[in-house]
């Protein structure tokens, strides 16, 4: 019997012949925390007896969602991380560095074939590059700092299948948000979405990490991709070059194949207070927004952020609205830097803010007072999310985000091109 890549990772990682269903002890390929979750794993390693982690080289720790600090206790919390880092010799990226799952890809710690994991549950976005990537908790983290490996239960696998050539701004999160919901919170419960089909491999790395970052809003373990040329580029260009191409075998055996049409996808919105609560756009158009996010794990690449100055380039976000735009890491605000694009976003009135999780995080920047209406292109829409509990978060792709800013109300972005 075939075997899915899913199958085939675990299999590698585990030393033996392995399918969905079993339950096997893997060697880990490289583990991520960050300032949100490193204290726990941290304090655990200790509560173990951790003497040194398995492979510095295999082991980072990001701060991100709270940088730089926005109190003592956060930055208590970035001491313990740096003392760690610098105790066991692991990669340690700073406030400033970015967000953790664009650091993970940028420097070399994902590679087709690899099994990762990370103490966040948007872990699955390097299932882009063909590795097998997923969350876990601090005390889980805290073993596999110590030893390396963890069990798992082989998931089965979601065969979905997008071909078609999408409209004009209609992006890969459109696609994602219409694929929650369609498949609901719940609807992938610990299974691999496998995404595939010509409108996937037309889209560009950036857009991949999109699709793939939104798999566990459908309670996924992870999303992932058959790697391809696109990825071998990318990958050599990180000087990357011994890939294991994994690929899915004809007879794999699937749980569900789910076919999607990419064409007649129009733009789409995540409404209050569910992501999966999904719209078209143009349902909700003339809904007045106080706050509008450009960035996250989800949406802060150069992709998105080439897409929203497109769109604002010449034209000012209207007046009362706040725009907050945060690269998702200083390589990518460096190279939007010397393109223009954060030249537009001044002249347009944003507030620009360092790399990193920014009000996604709901810490530190751009909190939202009650009855406030924001509308993000980050991942998650729960009540308090950003801020107040009675503030109201919508998400979207940057066009949406875009043309809404300029707006001052939800608009369908296609009203918008030039």
């Amino acid at each position: 019997m075939g075997k899915t890549i899913s199958e085939k990772i675990f299999s590698l990682a585990s030393a033996r012949d392995a399918y969905a269903g079993d339950i096997v002890i893997a060697n880990v390929d490289a583990a991520m925390v960050h300032d949100g979750t490193a204290l726990l794993a941290i304090e655990a390693f200790k509560e173990m007896g951790g003497q040194g982690v398995w492979d510095p080289s295999r082991v980072v720790l990001v701060i991100d969602h709270v940088a730089p600090s926005a109190n003592e206790n956060f930055s208590k919390v970035h001491r313990v991380m740096r003392e760690f880092a610098h105790k066991y010799d692991a990669n340690l990226y700073d406030a400033g560095s970015g967000i953790c799952h664009q650091i993970m890809v940028e420097s070399r710690h994902v590679y087709p074939g690899a099994l990762i994991v990370g103490a966040d549950s948007h872990t699955c976005t390097y299932g882009a590059l063909g590795a097998f990537a997923t969350g876990i908790g601090s005390t889980e983290m805290a073993a596999v700092l110590i030893s390396g490996k963890l069990w798992f239960k082989v998931p089965e696998s979601i065969k979905m299948e997008i071909d078609g050539i999408p409209p004009p701004m209609v992006m890969p999160k459109d696609i994602i948000l219409k694929i929650v919901g369609m498949l609901g919170a719940d609807g992938a419960t610990y299974e691999a979405i496998e995404f595939c089909g010509s409108a996937v491999k037309a889209m560009s790395v950036d857009g991949r990490l999109t699709l793939c970052n939104m798999a566990v809003e459908m309670g996924a373990k992870t999303g992932i991709m058959e790697p391809d040329e696109k990825i071998t580029t990318y990958l050599h260009g990180l000087e990357i070059k011994d890939l294991r191409m994994l690929r899915s075998d004809e007879d794999a055996e699937f749980s569900r194949k789910i076919s999607m049409d990419a064409s007649k996808i129009e733009p789409q919105i995540s409404c209050p207070h569910t992501v999966d609560n999904v719209k078209p756009v143009k349902e909700v158009e003339g809904l007045e927004i106080n706050q509008v996010f450009i960035g996250s794990c989800t949406n802060g690449r150069l992709e998105d952020l080439r897409m929203v100055a497109e769109i604002f380039r010449g034209r000012t976000v209207k007046k009362g609205v706040r725009v907050i735009v945060a690269p998702a890491s200083r390589s990518v605000y460096l190279q939007a830097l010397k393109e223009g694009l954060i030249e537009i976003f001044i002249k347009s009135g944003c507030i620009v803010c360092n790399p990193g999780c920014g009000p996604c995080a709901g810490a530190h920047q751009g909190i939202l007072a009650p009855g406030e209406i924001c509308l993000s292109t980050s991942n998650r829409n729960f009540k308090g999310r950003m801020g107040s509990s009675e503030a109201e978060i919508y998400l979207a792709s940057p066009a949406t985000a875009a043309a809404s800013a300029l707006e001052g109300k939800i608009t369908d972005p296609r009203r918008l091109i030039r």
